[in-house]
């Protein structure tokens, strides 16, 4: 955009003297002028809407109107407007992480309360179904689990009375027969007489192993980054 600029002094020709040739008005001076003012109005922004072009810059200290924060024309946005934008992003509840830099962001932002957040703990996702994640902010785990040392029993099932057969009847019959008849005969594989048998009681097995594992803490860790947290209260 240019300003006008005058190419000639039409005052001065006032007073010079009559008959200078100087002193006429000529048209091309006017002409001059009317394109210089033609060619300023026509680089200038209107008052009302105006679209800009190149790099605008408003002066220092100067005053715009705040846009509403979900404006998404392209209409010039102040730093009211810009702030009010980041804290749309970063409502009071909201957490703010980086795995850098420790500054607050109250500094880093420019606006808010930020306090450190979830020290030592992981964030998991809200779950209405299971008591353990139904409640916002709600903690639980431990880092170390504990294992105690411990003993196994086991108890058996009674063994039912039962008896055992003595293998020999000792009979006489086919004596002198072959020797695998003689062995039919007198071991109880055939006939002869009445085998013996002997009565054994029940019983119920039981006992202790030896003690297994010692009382100790063991690292109870999912694989994890650390990062800084912070939450907005304010």
């Amino acid at each position: 955009m240019s300003n006008y600029t005058q190419s000639t002094n039409f005052a001065t020709k006032d007073a010079l003297t009559s008959g200078d040739p100087l002193k006429i008005v000529k048209g091309t001076e006017i002409n001059t002028e009317f394109v210089n003012i033609s060619v300023a109005i026509a680089t200038k922004a209107d008052l009302a809407s105006p679209t800009f072009t190149g790099t605008p810059s408003l002066p220092t200290g100067t005053i715009g109107v705040t846009q509403s924060s979900l404006n998404s024309s392209t209409a010039l946005a102040t730093t009211a407007f810009v702030q009010a934008a980041f804290q749309i992003l970063h409502p009071v509840g909201s957490i703010y992480i980086n795995a850098t830099v420790s500054t607050n962001p109250g500094t880093l932002l420019g606006f808010g309360t930020w306090t450190a957040f979830g020290a030592g703990r992981v964030l998991v996702g809200f779950d209405s179904t299971n008591v353990l994640f139904d409640t916002a902010e709600e903690t639980g785990g431990s880092a170390n689990a504990t294992l105690p040392s411990h003993t196994h029993t086991f108890t058996g099932t009674a063994l039912a009375s039962h008896t055992h057969q003595i293998g020999s009847r000792d009979s006489t019959a086919n004596d002198g027969a072959s020797n695998a008849q003689e062995f039919v005969n007198d071991f109880g594989i055939g006939g002869g007489a009445a085998a013996t048998t002997s009565s054994v009681s029940g019983g119920t097995p039981a006992g202790t192993n030896s003690t297994e594992g010692a009382t100790a803490t063991n690292a109870n860790y999912q694989p994890y980054i650390t990062v800084y947290m912070w939450k907005r209260t304010a």
